[in-house]
């Protein structure tokens, strides 16, 4: 993959694909219903990543002046799947775009599993039988 070069005055800029990724990967967690980014599924479980791997769950292919995206969600339970997607679509289309300078053409999106939320038990002691 090639990164994105740019020739000015004073040199070159060059734009690493990770940093496209850590871009999209970023823009992506922020959308609302997004539980997390996923790292692929090993043994049919989709492990979940936190802030701290931005950029796994997250392909880019990088031209001199094109990008296109491939993101592994995993969305939370009770939002509209088609809608979360689109979100995700606009929101990483746009940083990239104003983060690099690259068009965007295209964000293809992979949902890898549903977060339900942990319900928390109470465990109440039983009644004493004896006193």
């Amino acid at each position: 993959m090639a990164e994105k070069e740019h020739r000015t005055e004073l040199g070159d800029i060059r734009i690493a694909n990770e940093v496209v990724g850590i871009i999209a990967g970023l823009a992506a967690t922020d959308v609302e219903g997004v539980a997390g980014m996923s790292g692929g599924i090993a043994g049919g479980i989709a492990e979940m990543l936190g802030r701290k791997n931005l950029s796994k769950g997250v392909k880019v292919e990088v031209g001199e002046h094109e990008a296109a995206v491939d993101l592994d969600i995993i969305v939370e339970y009770g939002f509209s799947i088609p809608e979360v997607a689109n979100n995700i679509q606009e929101s990483v289309k746009r940083a990239i775009e104003t983060m690099t300078g690259l068009s965007v053409v295209e964000v293809n999106i992979h949902i890898l599993g549903v977060h339900f939320p942990q319900v928390e038990e109470k465990h109440e002691e039983p009644p004493q039988r004896v006193k």
